[in-house]
């Protein structure tokens, strides 16, 4: 697979749609008579971080790669919201717009929990979900947190908002600063990879820096989210063959380990080796094939 770049020509367009007023980016890949497919990013991530597995799949479906709020070329949320309620509302909005269910989801971290949901809340408009790290936080990591009253967290809440206020998005001198930070990030990428995905990550600040284009409100966690029970029963209301993808050498928990599988009712677990959270890019061609053949 060619992680150097794209032909010229061969990139997608811009296009823009209305979620609770705000103006959100997303990429279209063309071939809009093929079935459509849904690649949607992970957390302080981008829509282009998809442009190698959308390249090498746009000849068979038509792929649209939408923006986060807060990410990208998406709009800031004025009030700071970046609550799952918000991130599922904004999903559910660019399909029922664009018309496109019943539609293939392939999504990684955060847009993987949101996809998960959204695919429990309609289980009729999904009919292929491959999600890649996208079951949020393990069991162990969701126990200590419910120690916490609610209480606690809206004022951790309140002050890490306070604290967000305050602090102005770092700026880079030049583009290969940044992309420093990008390779110490994930150190499977290529060096042409970490590049490409830095250019497409990055605006340009008035005095010359560089900045990454994601809110940084985005870092602050909401104080409520739907409970765990009720996450788990979004997941047993998934009606499509689910695909759960995950790296070796990730962080993340495995669903085949902690028992989170048992949630699912048409759900199979694929593992990568050489491979941490960003299992697209680490191994990306076998990846695509895994995908490929699951779609």
């Amino acid at each position: 697979m060619n992680t150097e770049g794209f032909e010229t020509g061969l990139g997608p367009t811009s296009h823009s749609y209305i979620s609770q007023r705000l103006r959100l980016h997303y990429v279209d890949w063309g071939n809009a008579q093929a079935p459509p497919l849904i690649l949607l990013h992970g957390g302080r991530d981008h829509c282009r971080n998809w442009d190698w597995v959308a390249q090498a799949l746009r000849r068979d479906w038509h792929v649209i790669a939408p923006d986060l709020r807060g990410h990208g070329d998406s709009g800031y949320a004025p009030s700071g919201d970046y609550s799952m309620s918000a991130y599922v509302y904004d999903l559910a909005q660019l399909i029922h717009q664009q018309g496109l269910a019943p539609v293939r989801i392939v999504a990684h971290s955060l847009g993987g929990n949101i996809a998960l949901r959204y695919a429990g809340l309609y289980p009729e408009s999904v009919t292929r979900l491959v999600a890649i790290e996208g079951m949020g936080a393990s069991p162990e990591m969701q126990a200590r947190r419910a120690k916490s009253t609610a209480a606690k967290r809206m004022r951790r809440w309140i002050e890490d908002g306070r604290a967000l206020a305050a602090r102005q998005p770092r700026r880079y001198a030049s583009i290969d600063e940044a992309l420093a930070r990008m390779q110490a990030e994930n150190t499977h990428l290529t060096p042409a990879q970490a590049r490409y995905l830095t250019v497409h990550g990055v605006s340009q600040n008035e005095d010359g820096t560089y900045s990454w284009k994601f809110d940084n409100y985005v870092r602050t966690m909401a104080p409520v989210d739907l409970s765990q029970e009720d996450v788990q029963a979004l997941w047993a209301a998934i009606a499509c063959p689910t695909l759960l993808v995950y790296g070796k050498e990730s962080w993340a928990s495995n669903p085949l380990d902690d028992g989170r599988i048992a949630h699912f009712a048409n759900a199979r677990v694929v593992s990568f080796e050489r491979a941490g959270h960003w299992v697209h890019h680490d191994r990306l061609d076998g990846f695509l094939d895994e995908v490929r053949a699951f779609l």
